[in-house]
């Protein structure tokens, strides 16, 4: 555990550069910059300053001195769907694109450099969900977790396990974990946690199909989908209890969906 600078006994997890296929960074691509950002600072407490403009105007979202998450413009001209999108860790991010095409994933964006930060690409898998990979330089990614207003936990949500499995593993090196009762799998690197795989069958929006689902830590889940709607957001699905806590799935002002969870309860 760290004291995170300027937190004020507030703690969490700093971290140093990502292992290879673990979830390190989060970012959100958008069309009203100013809008978002006031929701999200309003929201966890975010302040923002501007990131790399590789792929357009960006800011990287600052909790008690770290980064936390990014957030983009979207080209006036592109109609893509407002969603976040988790970024897996990788050593050699060319390799892991050409790893990609040949198990029947996509890139869609990159390979390709964001200065002294690092190098991205933006890609799916083989039913669609997309997802990054980032290979560290200067910018280690997420740079505290385990406290209000941070990335918890990241999950796949897909038609069924069977279909997606094989592609992560061989792609990222996963060890996989099923979970008893239901069509979930745990992915394990270095013998610990770091994603899941959820297969819903015709659960899925078919708005939607198959996506990353990222989940922020709260101190209260219900008091934060209460302030979403209050910010101009929605409740998708009402609150539950899950193994990760009470968690509640809401969207924000431009329909990026994503859930609040308060762990232990």
């Amino acid at each position: 555990m760290i004291e995170a600078p300027g937190s004020a006994g507030l703690t969490g997890t700093a971290h140093e550069r990502p292992a290879p296929g673990a979830p390190c960074w989060v970012s959100l691509m958008v069309h009203g910059m100013d809008g978002t950002q006031e929701f999200y600072r309003a929201l966890f407490g975010w302040e923002f300053r501007p990131g790399p403009q590789q792929l357009g105007p960006c800011v990287r979202a600052m909790l008690h001195g770290h980064e936390v998450a990014g957030i983009g413009r979207l080209p006036p001209d592109r109609h893509l769907p407002i969603a976040w999108t988790p970024y897996l860790g990788s050593e050699d991010v060319d390799a892991t694109a050409e790893a990609i095409r040949s198990c029947g994933g996509t890139v869609g964006v990159g390979p390709l450099g964001a200065a002294e930060a690092g190098r991205l690409a933006i890609a799916s898998d083989p039913m669609g969900a997309v997802f990054g990979v980032w290979q560290a330089a200067e910018h280690l990614g997420t740079g505290l977790t385990g406290v209000p207003g941070t990335p918890l936990w990241n999950e796949l949500l897909t038609y069924d396990t069977a279909s997606v499995t094989p592609f992560y593993r061989t792609v990222f090196g996963y060890k996989e974990q099923p979970v008893a009762g239901s069509d979930y799998r745990t992915l394990h690197i270095e013998g610990r946690p770091v994603a899941g795989i959820h297969g819903v069958g015709h659960a899925l929006p078919r708005d939607r199909g198959p996506h990353w689902m990222t989940h922020f830590q709260v101190e209260d889940a219900d008091a934060a989908a209460e302030r979403v709607t209050e910010l101009g957001g929605h409740v998708v699905s009402p609150a539950r209890s899950t193994t990760l806590g009470r968690t509640v799935t809401v969207a924000d002002p431009e329909g990026a969906t994503f859930s609040v969870v308060s762990p232990g309860d």
